[in-house]
């Protein structure tokens, strides 16, 4: 992606379920559960760059002895620093006794985050700032074990301030800077509850029941409790994805199929996936069930996982990469008039290959279909030399952008700066007829356009193309998100841009006018919610003016050939990603009401010029 947006975030769950030293003779350690945690963190790294946290829970504790630890990290390698400090510890250790590997009881008794029970967090920052104590996990201490609790998750929540109302808590400054806090004190207070009526045993599938039926956001959650129970759940519209793998040995869930798979070397049917509104719950003995937590509605799985968040090693994932790219062809092939013989195709580094691959497929599938009606045309009109020039005609590919080093600058000033963005990324020279070639090149979505415009178009242009062609493998990001996405201001969007554009060119600042009187009226009554203002600034005008208005912003001034853009559809987008049907950054079409309270304070604040998120 040439405009970076926040990953969603990504957890790891892990409940042994044999003593220690069955791990020690099996698989020949006894710190099976830990290696394993790590690995499913590191490959999930894509999904969280700003801190990393773990959280262990022990069966099975003496009296008086600690049994929940956790430990979080904002260093640049916070994943191998969390599990570098264990090593150190169990390094330590071997000073006094070499052999304490081998005495799987006592190590249990002097490790702190060698536990039965292991929760993993890796965290984009979306709300909240970027320091340690805003890392998951959370946990609440209590002096009653059944009424801890280690809780930490993908999601983001809209009715934070309502949260903390109705449990009857006065957040602090810190509370109300982070949704997290929020979810801990709902379910907390919930767990306690339970606990009061069935002491050392409380019922989570009725504590999640009674905490989840109050939030509004995407959400994929875990959790553990100091009585050694434990859970992972996922949202009722499925938004943010759950998986889970069960053995004898572990039960194991995570944010990405791929993920578990590589970790634990299953195959793809091994490892399940969490419907909406379920709720892996296990025992404190080791037992399990899959409840269903709150009653399913309709599935909006982010379709955003799909284009680019999700690692792109899971085959599905994959497939639907390509088929994005292919979904392309036809576009593609009537913007460059057929004209395959002078065009060249390419993709913006990194995450666009696999929809690149696609793209291509198409290109040459086509290419194929004509080679076969020439061949056929011919009849026996036809030599080696003449068949050999018509089945070598191959799709015209190079590597045209290349990213370089992620160049930080300390220049403050304006000129000075865009000079130094323009070099984010290089261009292979000698590679395109000047005049003459047009450029293809594949984004896997165009979210602020600014990295386009000061860096991308401006060094392709070097190569003095007849045109260039920048093709987004998804629609148009017109909306905000607050399910977990770092998308939240309604001016970053270069779509909403684009549109605010066409209604000055039109003398149609009246409509805006209008609006934010309609937002400003809706807010006083509290009915923010109750539908989404911001789609009738894009109603007057069709995807192609759009994508034309787009084209012309990303266009530095002094280019003097044309570029276009064009974008995904959102039925290609639904064809090629079927099971991900989560669409509203798109469509505006928030699978939940707090998701239109987000985009209407989104343009209120837009309108009157706040630089701020819209939740």
């Amino acid at each position: 992606m040439s405009d970076a947006i926040k990953h969603e975030c990504g957890l790891a769950f892990i409940r042994l379920r044999k003593p220690f030293s069955y791990y020690q003779q099996q698989y020949g350690s006894v710190m099976y559960g830990l290696n394993k945690l790590y690995l499913l963190m590191e490959k999930q790294h894509n999904r969280g760059q700003d801190g990393a946290g773990i959280a262990s829970v022990k069966l099975n504790v003496e009296p008086g002895y600690p049994f929940l630890h956790r430990m979080r990290s904002i260093e640049t390698r916070a994943i191998a620093d969390l599990f570098s400090q264990v090593g150190e510890e169990i390094a330590d250790l071997e000073k006094y006794q070499p052999d304490i590997r081998n005495h799987p009881g006592l190590l249990k008794g002097h490790v702190r985050f060698l536990g039965e029970l292991l929760l993993g967090h890796l965290r984009y920052g979306t709300q909240g700032k970027n320091n340690v104590e805003f890392c998951h996990p959370f946990i609440k201490r209590h002096t009653i074990q059944s009424r801890n609790l280690a809780l930490a998750g993908n999601f983001n929540l809209v009715n934070t301030e309502e949260l903390f109302g109705l449990v009857n808590i006065d957040p602090g400054v810190f509370q109300r800077q982070s949704d997290l806090a929020a979810m801990m004190e709902v379910v907390h207070h919930f767990l306690v509850m339970e606990d009061e009526l069935t002491p050392g045993n409380p019922d989570l599938a009725t504590v999640l029941r009674k905490s989840a039926k109050l939030f509004d956001g995407g959400y994929h959650i875990g959790g553990l409790v100091g009585n050694g129970d434990s859970f992972v759940m996922r949202d009722a519209h499925g938004i943010r994805p759950s998986y889970y793998y069960i053995s004898d040995d572990v039960i194991v869930a995570a944010s990405e199929r791929a993920a578990i798979r590589t970790s634990f070397n299953v195959g793809e049917n091994e490892v399940k996936e969490l419907m909406p509104g379920q709720a892996l719950i296990v025992k404190s003995d080791g037992s399990y069930a899959v409840e269903q937590i709150l009653e399913p509605q309709e599935r909006r799985a982010c379709s955003f996982e799909r284009i680019y968040f999700s690692r792109g090693n899971d085959e599905k994932i994959y497939r639907e990469r390509s088929q994005l790219g292919y979904n392309l062809r036809d576009r593609v092939l009537k913007s460059i008039d057929y004209n395959l013989k002078n065009t060249i195709f390419s993709f913006i580094p990194n995450t666009a290959e696999v929809a690149f691959y696609g793209m291509v497929k198409g290109m040459e599938d086509y290419m194929n279909q004509i080679k076969i009606q020439r061949i056929l045309s011919w009849g026996n009109d036809f030599d080696e030399e003449k068949l050999t020039e018509m089945i070598n005609r191959k799709i015209r590919m190079e590597k045209i952008a290349i990213k370089d080093v992620k160049m930080r600058t300390f220049i403050t000033e304006d000129s000075s700066r865009n000079e130094m963005v323009q070099h984010v990324y290089d261009i292979t020279y000698g590679t395109v007829v000047p005049g003459q070639d047009t450029l293809v090149v594949i984004d896997d979505s165009i979210v602020r356009g600014t990295t386009l415009k000061e860096s991308i178009v401006r060094m392709l242009a070097r190569l003095k193309p007849k045109k260039i062609i920048v093709v987004s493998s998804a629609p148009q990001i017109r909306y905000p998100d607050c399910y977990g996405i770092d998308m939240s201001k309604l001016g970053d969007f270069i779509a909403f841009r684009a549109a605010i554009a066409l209604i000055k060119e039109r003398g149609m600042d009246d409509l805006l006018s209008r609006l934010q009187a309609e937002c400003r009226e809706l807010a006083r009554m509290g009915q923010l919610h109750t539908k989404n203002l911001v789609k009738e600034i894009y109603h007057p005008f069709s995807a192609e003016e759009i994508a034309a208005k787009v084209a012309e912003l990303i266009t530095p001034s002094d280019i003097d050939f044309e570029v276009e853009v064009i974008f995904q559809t959102i039925e290609s987008l639904h064809s090629a990603c079927p099971t991900n049907t989560g669409d509203w950054y798109f469509t505006g079409n928030y699978p939940t009401p707090g998701g239109n309270r987000v985009v209407n304070q989104a343009f209120l604040n837009y309108m009157e010029g706040k630089n701020e998120r819209g939740y």
